[in-house]
């Protein structure tokens, strides 16, 4: 009789929790709104989580490539200073490193996050106003443009995308070549199309192309790609094929460059 009571009461328990269960459920299902809430919550805490996984493990996966470039670049910056002090016989001073190159101020800064998903991709930069940062500043690699900074926080600050189908880039071919426009070519992540060229400029296929300088946000000659296939657009200008040399899906490490001049050239722009 003992065991067959416990039995019993086991079984109660257990349809009662069953039922408190169901009806929990369907409470949670009759209450669309708090149903919304807590689900889009849950999914926000899971999607945070995942991106800073997936972030940490591209990082991790990219060091080797980050590494090897970072290698070529010392030795060729070594060499550089190695035939300054061949023609000059002089040596760098290590406080002799100027922030300001021309009209334009270099600052080194870190990627801490991007969107690569949409025609309107973005960067989140490791800097912001408390060093130096300010809008329309430019976002370049060595290889190549990135973008623009469009809104700036004390610490960070967020910066348009090369990628979006509404940012053009004054272009050159060669370092003095014929200019045109630049831009994203909406598919992929190493594309983009210069137009703007006229028809009577003979072009080679793998021909470098670099920014012009015609803009006050970048500086001239910052090697953005090479030609491929073109065409006569409009029967009077080129659409030409440019395979990006910088690789948007692993960037780590840019540099913010502002026009010192931008004002000054702003007045001269408006009399």
């Amino acid at each position: 009789m003992f065991r067959k009571g416990n039995i019993i009461i086991f079984i109660v328990n257990a349809a009662i929790f069953i039922l408190l269960e169901v009806a929990a459920f369907v409470m949670l299902r009759n209450n669309g709104q708090m149903q919304d809430i807590w689900i889009s919550r849950g999914v926000h805490s899971f999607m945070a989580n995942v991106w800073g996984c997936t972030e940490n493990i591209r990082h991790y996966f990219s060091l080797k490539k980050e590494n090897d470039a970072l290698a070529e670049r010392i030795y060729r910056q070594e060499q550089t200073i190695r035939k300054y002090r061949e023609i000059t016989g002089k040596d760098f001073a290590e406080d002799s490193i100027p922030e300001t190159v021309g009209n334009f101020r270099y600052i080194p800064a870190s990627v801490a996050k991007t969107g690569r998903n949409s025609q309107h991709n973005y960067l989140i930069i490791s800097k912001g106003s408390k060093d130096g940062i300010v809008k329309m500043s430019g976002i370049i690699t060595e290889k190549g443009v990135l973008g623009i900074i469009d809104a700036v926080g004390k610490n960070y600050s967020y910066g348009r995308s090369f990628r979006n189908s509404d940012m053009t880039i004054s272009a050159r071919i060669g370092h003095e070549g014929a200019v045109g426009a630049i831009s994203w070519d909406g598919l992929s992540s190493n594309g983009a199309i210069l137009r703007e060229v006229p028809q009577h400029i003979l072009l080679h296929a793998g021909d470098t192309v670099y920014t012009s300088g015609f803009s006050s946000i970048f500086p001239p000659d910052i090697p953005l790609g090479i030609i491929g296939e073109y065409k006569v657009e409009n029967g009077a200008t080129y659409e030409i094929k440019v395979e990006l040399f910088e690789d948007f899906s692993s960037i780590r490490y840019v540099t913010v460059v502002n026009n010192v001049s931008t004002e000054e050239i702003s007045e001269l722009e408006n009399r």
